[in-house]
């Protein structure tokens, strides 16, 4: 069973929704930013994709007035989970952004390889690495497609959904930035992230009935990296802003083109009213 939004009041915080086939959805309302205002309820949403919600799934999801989904799943993403369910009126924008574990021979090792297989390419550090240097990446590599999110919620875009496959790594980036954007707490973009760790949140590992040593503990364990939110992960993105700009503002500036009065229509849009 889904719970409704109290019609027309989108102020109030929503009671988490119990979605059957939407994993890792949630409602970054209640942030606190830095100059003591906080990130409206029913403005900014995230989960992992929504191929699979149910009708009822699609009823709630459809109660909450979006305008916008932005899918950042990649084309190997809707091979494999397929595209997302289309909701009457809302739009939908894909802006594919690399899959921290992207890599066709990459997945199919993680779905079938065996234990000496999967040890090569995740033991010593190596799962944890790969998933840190993609989240710098993106940070630096796809400076043009957080842009072009920044500017549409700016523009028209809002309420919006975010998501990618698990709704962890390139939506929570995608978040991250947008939280930095108007000005939301880094402890407080930390914590939200950590959220995607709940036991009913995480994506499900997917591994070939066939796949030697299957589901061992030895397997789960080297899989790990790759399905946890660590807050190494973030903070390798936020250092990657320090590096590469000497902080968010230039980041926002310089990197993305943000303006000052594209940056103010986003707190209009995103924040409550009071300081």
């Amino acid at each position: 069973m889904t719970q409704q939004l109290p019609a027309g009041d989108a102020q109030l915080p929503s009671a988490e929704p119990a979605l059957a086939g939407v994993r890792n959805f949630r409602d970054v309302g209640g942030l606190p930013t830095v100059d003591g205002r906080r990130v409206r309820h029913g403005r900014l949403f995230r989960s992992g994709h929504l191929a699979h919600a149910t009708g009822d799934d699609a009823a709630f999801l459809t109660s909450l007035g979006l305008h916008t989904i932005f899918d950042f799943r990649n084309a190997a993403d809707h091979r494999l989970e397929g595209p997302d369910v289309e909701l009457p009126g809302v739009r939908n924008v894909n802006i594919p952004l690399s899959d921290p574990a992207d890599g066709t021979e990459f997945w199919r090792m993680v779905r079938d390889g065996d234990l000496e297989q999967l040890r090569s390419i995740l033991a010593d550090g190596k799962a944890a690495a790969r998933m840190t240097a993609s989240y710098r990446m993106i940070i630096k590599d796809r400076t043009a497609e957080h842009s072009r999110v920044l500017h549409a919620l700016a523009e028209d875009s809002v309420p919006a959904l975010m998501h990618c496959a698990a709704g962890k790594d390139r939506a929570g980036l995608s978040i991250a930035v947008s939280l930095l954007a108007v000005g939301v707490e880094r402890d407080a973009i930390e914590a939200d992230y950590l959220k995607s760790n709940d036991p009913h949140r995480r994506y499900k590992v997917r591994r070939s009935d066939n796949a030697p040593s299957g589901y061992s503990p030895e397997v789960m364990e080297l899989l790990s990296p790759l399905f946890d939110a660590r807050a190494e992960y973030l903070e390798a993105a936020f250092e990657t802003i320090e590096q590469t700009w000497g902080g968010t503002e230039r980041y926002l500036s310089d990197g993305l083109g943000v303006s000052p009065g594209t940056r103010e229509r986003l707190r209009e849009r995103l924040l409550d009213g009071s300081v």
